[in-house]
């Protein structure tokens, strides 16, 4: 299993974490670079489930 590289510029709630591991392996990488892309676009500086959850709806899963 891979290592999770969290962005240092972005903190992630314990929450946010546990549900991206829920994300198949083969698309969490991508999956974590657009959920902190729509951290950035909402202007904030913590990725929280909620932003999880919206990824999710998203990329249609």
């Amino acid at each position: 299993m891979e290592a999770l590289d969290f962005s240092d510029q972005l903190q992630w709630t314990a929450e946010a974490k546990a549900k991206l591991k829920n994300i198949p392996y083969f698309v969490r990488s991508q999956a974590r670079q657009r959920i902190e892309e729509l951290a950035r676009h909402a202007g904030s500086d913590r990725v929280t489930v909620e932003m999880v959850e919206q990824a999710r709806i998203e990329f249609g899963q």
